[in-house]
């Protein structure tokens, strides 16, 4: 597939290419896994430039072995030439390469030889003025972040550079989607809503031959088919994070995916106490940054969710009834296909602050602050609680877009939904200058004091339109 949405990030590789002329420079580049990190590494690499990946199936013995092959086949060192050990291969790169040396999964050397880093970092600082250009990537976010920020460590200090890769925006996934035969617009949302802008999935599309088919077809055969190639995506991902100690992280997760976004939620929903939870929790939030917080924009509430779109979905549909996943994946279908619609439509309401980034010639103002809000206020004696889609705010918090988010087929009625945001904006207390909103695939009635999104400007957007 071609290769794209990018040019941030390979502008970057190409500046720190040319510091790299002069002096060694090093570069790290991390996110979670899927989305792109080596394709990214594979379109930057020139035929003169080294790529080592660390498999950390391999003993440390396989692994230099594998490395030394290598090396001899670019002829950078003798046929009969042994390295014994870590220090000769890095004594080798040092001294007799001038280039570009990219090591892929460069966290995995703490399960093969973690001496490596005190090793590296002796190399690195006796070569300050080396021509070299070193890149280090990484999945476990949490893993490469300790090893180049934590002072403990022997890396701490010399990373000139650190590039978060993030997935792929909606335009760039949309664009993934035409690659693919998928323009129209409502198979896109529910892809999107799925996978989300991550390429791996996307060119799962192209490599099983679905090109052009609709969404539910797509997702079918994916997942749902007979020996389906995803199967075991999951598993296998999140046992490359997790490793043995699995089992706490799958029952949050899974947790969160139905509904429980709360510590105490969680704990509600497993049937356990708080307390044993507290640790699993912190480190899916901030060591793998697989769990995030969506904090209120106006208030202090704040919930749990899924970052990972892909996960979410599994953990939804999937991991609570893994037995039927195995023994009766056609059932199974026929239920998640029932409910695609009602989960698209939650998943939609994310998928709306990446379009407002897009609509800015429809905006009144550039918004510094998007996210949604809810809270609760009295009648008829009762506690109820209202929520509203978007909520965005200028960088003066001087003025706020309230809005309403329907991805449904039938047409959403948006003089009644004006009339209803009106009120819950009212319950927020802003006192600022407001505007109102609303995105939905089909719109009727739609008032002039109202912005208004449907699926053709929706389109629109995406392509590159304003």
């Amino acid at each position: 597939m071609r290769f794209i949405d990018r040019e941030r990030e390979m502008e970057v590789l190409k500046k720190a290419r040319e510091r790299s002329r002069k002096k060694l420079y090093t570069l790290a580049i991390y996110g979670l896994r899927r989305a792109g990190k080596t394709r990214l590494l594979r379109e930057f690499l020139g035929e003169s430039d080294l790529y080592f990946f660390v498999n950390r199936g391999k003993s440390s013995t396989s692994l230099l072995r594998e490395y030394s092959e290598m090396l001899r086949e670019r002829d950078i060192i003798s046929k009969r030439e042994e390295l014994k050990g870590w220090d000769d291969f890095f004594e080798v790169l040092f001294e007799r390469f001038e280039g570009t040396i990219a090591f892929d999964e460069f966290q995995d050397f703490r399960f093969v030889e973690p001496a490596v880093y005190p090793t590296l970092q002796k190399f690195i600082d006796e070569n300050e003025e080396r021509p070299l250009l070193m890149i280090f990537t990484g999945s476990t976010i949490g893993m490469v972040e300790k090893l180049f920020r934590d002072s403990k460590e022997p890396l701490y200090g010399r990373i000139k550079r650190e590039l978060r890769l993030q997935p792929l925006d909606i335009r760039g996934s949309y664009e993934m989607a035409k690659e693919v035969g998928i323009p129209i617009i409502d198979d896109f949302m529910v892809l999107y809503s799925v996978f989300g802008g991550f390429p791996h999935y996307w060119v799962a599309v192209e490599d099983e031959g679905l090109e052009g088919e609709s969404a539910e077809r797509i997702i079918e055969e994916l997942l749902f088919s007979y020996s389906a190639p995803l199967e075991e995506e999951v598993p296998r991902v999140l046992s490359m994070e997790f490793g043995k100690r699995s089992g706490v992280y799958y029952d949050i997760l899974e947790a969160i995916a139905n509904g429980a976004t709360s510590p105490g939620g969680i704990a509600g929903y497993l049937n356990r106490k708080e307390t044993s939870i507290t640790r699993q929790l912190h480190e899916l939030v901030n060591y793998f940054k697989l769990v995030g917080y969506d904090s209120a924009v106006l208030g202090k509430g704040n919930v749990l969710y899924i970052r990972h779109p892909f996960l979410n979905f599994w953990f939804r549909f999937i991991q609570p009834r893994l037995s039927e996943y195995e023994v009766d994946r056609e059932r199974l279908w026929e239920d998640v296909k029932s409910n695609l619609s009602d989960y698209v439509g939650k998943r939609f309401d994310f998928i709306c602050r990446e379009i407002l980034r897009l609509a800015g010639n429809y905006l009144p103002f550039t918004p510094a602050v998007i996210g949604r809000s809810w809270g609760h206020y009295r009648e008829s004696g009762g506690r109820r609680v209202y929520e509203i889609d978007i909520v965005a705010l200028d960088a003066g918090r001087e003025k706020a877009l309230f809005g309403e988010c329907k991805w449904r087929k039938k047409a959403v009625n948006a003089k009644k939904l004006l009339t209803e945001l009106r009120k819950k904006a009212e319950l927020t207390g802003w006192r600022g200058e407001k505007h109102y909103m609303v995105i939905a695939r089909k719109l009727k009635n739609v008032p002039e004091n109202v912005i208004a999104l449907d699926e053709e400007r929706i389109k629109n957007l995406l392509e590159g339109g304003e």
